[in-house]
């Protein structure tokens, strides 16, 4: 029986008959409808026994009452997620309230149909609305696949659904996208519109889309930067109706939307408004030929498109720059076009159309040349699921059709000289709209095609309200140079709140080091930046024809101006990095807060030296600093001068090989320069083979003539056997510094003798919090052997 466990039972016995009381609890829980103020006016004692009896519905509503009596029904929503979500929180993952994480997930479940709520009584009750009742509780939700989920939220029957979400939800999520029709995206179109134009979510995520589909990644970024037209036939936004009626915008509000001060950048916005006005004709046209609810398979899209229609599943590009802050609306117009621009526009346009309009079939080529398969695929049965699964795991998006790029290239090359004159039109931004965007994006392993580079960069130049923006394995390549045109110019807007950026990559154009000049001269007011590169810098040919090389003025030689850096974390691809160009951003970096190096490789002791220098120099304000997968063996003079510092409250040497050589001169040298550092609180040693002595030599920090301060420990995967963790924890009881702080001890060899471990562990945890994990050794050795 899947029924809640009774608060109390008289009799013993697995099948003893339920005591009256719990068969009374059982009769008012069936009857809360009628019974439910009664209820809620019972003592504590009798409400307690009956919470667990109760269904997810009233056991939501009474939770105001319960806590005025001091009770509390986390328990009863943690027993209730292990029974029927059946699945474990990360370990990362911090609960602090159990029934707001239940009913989240639970709306997510009965939204994708995962979960039937008539097969336990406990989530079916005739009286609720799933959705609605559990809306309010949803501050993140996640799109996956077909867009499953849209369509049933604009539904006319949910809008008080749609409508609660739009208050409560601050993140939205798209996973692991595929084709989708043009009644999903028509349905996307509302949702997004209803939850950020008139809605509260600040954050749109972005994850898994091996072959992005153009016409709907562009729809989610122009709609989550602020920018609104109803989509061909669609029905217009009643929330919008009276706004529409009100002043249209003067021309100098038209002309600053659509702005032109720098050559490069509106080139490249001309470009994306020609390519995406295309787009919107022959969506109109290809809806109104269309039968009305007829859902279009992946099979009918690529025969349209291979018959030389285009994609019905396109959206507008949206205007340049704006001013207006978040939460306001305002409609755009574009200045007057001459009759002649506008043929011209439109002519232009529909010769490109085979190649830009309609990149869709793209991948498809490419999965029938892996698999050698001729002619146009078909979804049929139970198979259909399975090629998208195939597709997802075995397409590599890197890949790029010749006749498509040099299309593309083409036009943007065309638009960058300013030598085409169909990019000289807007027609398609003159319905456009502006409302509330939002303040934080994020593209997770998303290739970005030139087109959809545009795009992301047109709409970055104006995006004021964006306060972080992540980019991670994007393949960029040379559209990193648009990127940084786009930031640069969204840094000289008026009110511009960017003040976070991660950006990764396995390659990029430029060494990481000279990027990270670039960002940081182009963002001086850029407070966390984060960034990794995973290869050596490949000066590649570049997409865009004619562009031999970066410009000039993202690589130029000139001194970094001062900047507000706080966080710089970078991740190096192999290679020694010149320490002078590292030097050069520290140096400007007067406010820097924290540092973090990964996999940093520096010509000799003496480069890295030099850094070290420059941070006790010029970066004062320094308190966390990391070095991640460096060989630090040959620098002990180096990390002696590190621990001697005085300013600095956090190190990191996580698998830095610290004690590979001289490791019985360096520890004592080590342990004393610590001894007498009274503003270090944390030290962080992982990955080091710190071994049993090594441990047994850090116990001095703590001994009775040491002014240390050091608060946090981590000696994880450092080769600790059980009898010198036993005999450290010994020596912190002997010396009686009392409490400090936390020991994390992962990925130890502990199980070696689990006993003495066990007695270890209960000696530490009388004098600091200990975080450990129960780390099969020989396993892992024999993973590494068998890697060798």
């Amino acid at each position: 029986s899947r029924e809640a466990a009774p608060a109390k039972s008289s009799a013993s016995g697995p099948s003893a008959p339920p005591a009256l009381f719990e068969l009374c609890g059982r009769a008012v829980s069936a009857h809360m409808g009628v019974l439910e103020s009664g209820v809620w006016a019972l003592p504590g004692p009798i409400l307690q026994s009956i919470l667990p009896l109760l269904n997810i519905y009233y056991l939501e509503r009474i939770e105001e009452t319960a806590l005025k009596k001091g009770l509390s029904t986390q328990a009863i929503w943690r027993r209730l997620w292990d029974e029927l979500m059946k699945t474990r929180p990360s370990s990362l993952e911090s609960v602090t309230c159990w029934r707001a994480k239940f009913m989240e997930a639970f709306f997510s479940h009965v939204l994708r149909g995962t979960i039937d709520v008539s097969s336990d009584r406990r989530l079916c009750d005739q009286r609720f609305s799933p959705l609605l009742h559990s809306s309010r509780h949803v501050r993140q939700l996640t799109i996956c696949n077909m867009l499953q989920g849209a369509t049933e939220l604009v539904a006319e029957p949910n809008r008080r659904v749609l409508e609660t979400l739009a208050s409560s939800l601050h993140t939205l999520k798209f996973r692991h996208l595929l084709f989708s029709d043009v009644a999903a995206q028509q349905s996307l179109r509302q949702l997004l519109h209803q939850l950020i134009h008139h809605g509260a979510v600040s954050q749109v995520s972005l994850y898994s889309w091996p072959v992005p589909e153009s016409a709907l990644f562009i729809l989610i970024l122009t709609m989550s930067a602020g920018f609104w037209q109803p989509g061909p036939g669609g029905p217009p936004c009643r929330l919008c109706g009276e706004a529409s009626r009100g002043r249209a915008p003067s021309r100098d509000e038209g002309s600053l939307l659509l702005g032109s001060r720098r050559p490069r950048r509106d080139a490249a916005e001309r470009c994306a408004a020609a390519l995406m006005a295309s787009r919107r004709k022959s969506e109109a046209k290809q809806i109104a030929r269309a039968a009305p609810a007829t859902r279009v398979t992946r099979r009918s899209t690529q025969e349209s498109l291979t018959a030389g229609g285009t994609d019905p599943k396109r959206d507008l590009h949206p205007p340049a720059t704006s001013h207006e802050a978040p939460g306001t609306k305002r409609p755009s117009s574009a200045p007057a076009t001459s009759s002649s621009a506008s043929a011209s526009s439109s002519t232009s346009s529909s010769k490109r159309a085979p190649a830009s309009s309609a990149p869709q079939p793209k991948p498809l080529k490419r999965f029938k040349r892996a698999t050698g398969k001729k002619g146009p695929r078909t979804r049929q049965g139970s198979g259909a699921e399975s090629e998208d699964l195939y597709d997802f795991v075995f397409i590599v998006a890197g890949e790029k059709e010749d006749g498509e790029e040099m299309e593309i290239g083409e036009v943007a090359c065309g638009a960058l000289d300013g030598s085409d004159p169909s990019c000289l039109g807007l027609p398609a931004l003159e319905a456009s709209q502006r409302f509330r965007s939002i303040s934080t994006l994020e593209l997770f392993t998303v290739p970005l095609s030139t087109e959809a580079a545009l795009t992301l960069c047109h709409l970055l130049s104006s995006w004021v309200s964006l306060e972080s923006l992540t980019l991670s394995y994007n393949g960029l390549g040379s559209n990193i140079f648009r990127l940084l045109d786009s930031l640069r110019a969204l840094s000289g807007q008026a009110g511009c709140r960017l003040r976070a950026l991660h950006l990764s990559d396995l390659f990029s154009p430029l060494p990481i080091l000279e990027l990270t000049r670039a960002i940081v001269r182009a963002l001086p007011l850029l407070r966390v930046l984060s960034i990794r590169v995973d290869h050596p810098s490949q000066r590649d040919n570049p997409a865009v024809p004619g562009n031999a090389g970066p410009p000039s003025h993202i690589i130029g030689d000139e001194e970094i101006p001062e900047n507000c850096l706080e966080q710089l974390e970078m991740g190096f691809p192999r290679g020694a990095q010149p320490a002078p160009l590292l030097c050069s951003v520290l140096k400007a970096s007067g406010s820097l807060q924290q540092l973090s190096l990964d996999s940093a490789t520096f010509a000799s002791p003496q480069d890295f030296g030099l850094v070290l220098q420059t941070l006790k120099e010029y970066n004062l304000a320094l308190k966390r600093l990391s070095f991640h997968d460096m060989n630090l063996a040959d620098c002990q003079s180096e990390v002696l001068f590190l621990l001697q510092n005085l300013t600095l409250q956090e190190i990191t040497f996580s698998f830095c090989r610290l004690f590979e050589k001289r490791p019985a001169q360096f520890l004592p040298e080590m342990v004393a320069a610590m001894k007498g550092n009274s503003t270090l609180k944390g030290l962080r040693l992982p990955g080091n083979r710190l071994g049993n002595a090594g441990l047994l030599a850090l116990a001095d920090v703590f001994s009775e003539d040491s002014s240390s301060s050091l608060c946090q420990l981590d000696i994880s995967s450092n080769c600790i056997k059980p009898d010198g963790l036993l005999e450290f924890a010994k020596r912190l009881e002997r010396w009686g510094r009392g409490a400090f702080g936390h020991l994390r001890l992962f990925q130890n060899w502990l199980d070696q003798d689990a006993v003495t471990a066990r007695e270890a562990i209960r000696r530490l945890r009388a004098t600091c919090h200990v975080v450990s994990d129960s780390w099969d050794s020989s396993q892992a050795f024999a993973d590494y052997v068998s890697t060798m």
